[in-house]
């Protein structure tokens, strides 16, 4: 069938293949017909609507009609607007969580680290403490992959270094208050984050970001494998890291990867480039694969406050405590006021290419995007900067821009970010950053981005069948398998940035 009605309430349907004036759609026993070329994605009305209307799609409104809209024409952007305004009052109704089935156990081979927690990557990093001395990271990231021959494009290895990689970053310094403590944070989570084998931190000497104070702030750490140098108090600040890049490396290359419980992984849910798939197909797949992991006592995040907006109720309703319902609260409502404060629109969103892939309002946004996260009970709300703390399903504040949120997740602790798209991205963060694709067109498209297509389960494969193939994908890239951001060398940092600068 080449379009869905995904619930029954809905009163659009979704084309899965393009529809051409006069196909005939068979919906509850009507048969409805097509007025305009629908493309793929895209939403085709099942009803006259008036103006004030509500669109429902996935059984709940996604919008409103602004103007008449006749059976079997096409429902997008021009034609419907999103219903929500501004700061919203809400109400604590606690939903059934289902259980989960019993299913057999899983593993993935990973690295143990000293302080007991397992890393699935067992990397050199080069992190700057300022912007100032990017150059200097970067050079000897380059260096040390030379003389010892490793490279990203390296096949997947049960022992020694699996990347030499540097972060640059714009910040560090020329920050205040809450800003330059989320740098200090991100940097900090970075540091201690068990997929970095060995970690050289690299300072200037007169930055805000002080390498004295950032030691520091760091709390307990391997000194072993984390190594600081501040490029003002050294002669020769080349020969001073690389001597102590051999010495980190000459630790690191000895490790080996051993059997873990998939419980143990942390996993980041995001969603970028989304089409009107994303929340039909690649979407629901993670939530699947988010329930999976929860239920086996593993760690999810959701992010991407901004897209929550519209669906944030069914989030509410699953927190575990109405202590949790508000801190979601006011995850949700801080958000909006950020975005009022400096005096710009809550709902301008979704973007152009979220619009021409068949997304037209934030609510349809939204509701596609937190089908992420399952069914499972929300666990716990994390700050910006926060690390994970609880087993199961957490909420994230930070924004919806791909690098930023991806970093952030990444930050807070999870081994991998699982990324969504209907549009494809390059891009990867400081973690392994899989794509999903919400369709098969893309995926033979950009093969060189996607790991992984979900666009089977609108071609006849059924979820039971394409969840147990992510679920090894998973545990296969857990295990050292590169994901496409790896093996392109695409790996970055984007910190979010809330101040002025000086």
């Amino acid at each position: 069938m080449n379009y869905i009605q995904i619930n029954p309430a809905d009163n659009v349907a979704v084309a899965i293949q393009p529809l051409h004036a006069g196909d005939q759609l068979s919906i509850g026993g009507n048969r409805i017909e097509v007025k305009e070329e629908i493309p793929a994605g895209h939403k085709v009305a099942l009803r006259d609507f008036a103006v004030n209307d509500p669109v429902i799609k996935y059984g709940d409104p996604i919008g409103h009609a602004v103007r008449e809209i006749g059976q079997g024409f096409p429902v997008n952007e021009n034609n419907i607007k999103t219903g929500l305004e501004g700061i919203s009052e809400y109400t604590y109704r606690p939903a059934l969580i289902p259980a989960q089935p019993e299913m057999k156990s899983v593993t993935f081979r990973g690295y143990r680290r000293k302080n007991g927690e397992a890393g699935v990557r067992n990397e050199i990093w080069i992190i700057p403490t300022v912007g100032c001395v990017n150059g200097i990271a970067g050079r000897l990231a380059e260096s040390l992959r030379a003389e010892t021959g490793t490279y990203d494009s390296n096949p997947a290895k049960d022992s020694g270094v699996d990347a030499i990689v540097a972060y640059p970053h714009s910040y560090g310094c020329s920050q205040l208050g809450e800003d330059h403590e989320n740098t200090r944070k991100v940097l900090r989570n970075m540091v201690k984050h068990p997929n970095a084998g060995a970690v050289l931190v690299v300072g200037l000497g007169c930055e805000n970001n002080r390498p004295d104070a950032f030691r520091e702030f760091l709390g307990e750490y391997d000194e072993e494998r984390v190594r600081f140098m501040i490029t003002q108090q050294v002669d020769d600040e080349y020969e001073e890291g690389m001597k102590a890049l051999r010495e980190l490396y000459a630790v690191a290359a000895a490790d080996k990867r051993e059997d873990i419980s998939f419980g143990e992984l942390k996993v980041g849910l995001k969603c970028g480039g989304s089409d009107g798939f994303s929340g039909i197909t690649a979407n629901p797949l993670l939530g699947v694969f988010s329930d999976f992991l929860v239920a086996r006592g593993g760690c999810t995040v959701l992010t991407e406050v901004p897209e929550m907006f519209g669906a944030e109720t069914i989030l509410l309703n699953r927190c575990d405590t109405r202590e949790l319902f508000d801190r979601t609260v006011a995850l949700i409502n801080d958000f909006k006021t950020y975005f009022i404060s400096h005096d710009q629109p809550v709902y301008e969103n979704p973007s152009p290419g979220n619009k021409a892939g068949g997304i037209s309002t934030l609510e349809e946004k939204s509701l596609g995007c937190t089908q992420k996260s399952g069914s499972s009970a929300v666990k716990d709300v994390l700050r910006y900067g926060d690390r994970i703390r609880t087993k199961g399903l957490s909420l994230l504040s930070a924004p919806g821009n791909d690098p930023v949120a991806a970093t952030a997740l990444a930050a807070c602790g999870c081994h991998l970010v699982l990324f969504t798209t209907g549009r494809g991205t390059p891009f990867g963060t400081f973690v392994p950053t899989a794509k999903i694709s919400t369709n098969t067109r893309l995926s033979e498209h950009k093969p060189g981005w996607i790991d992984f297509n979900a666009g089977t389960l609108v071609e006849g494969e059924s979820m039971a069948s394409l969840a147990a193939r992510f679920i090894t994908f998973v545990a296969d890239t857990a295990s050292g398998r590169q994901t496409g951001n790896e093996r392109n060398g695409y790996r970055e940092i984007a910190i979010f940035k809330t101040g002025i600068t000086l």
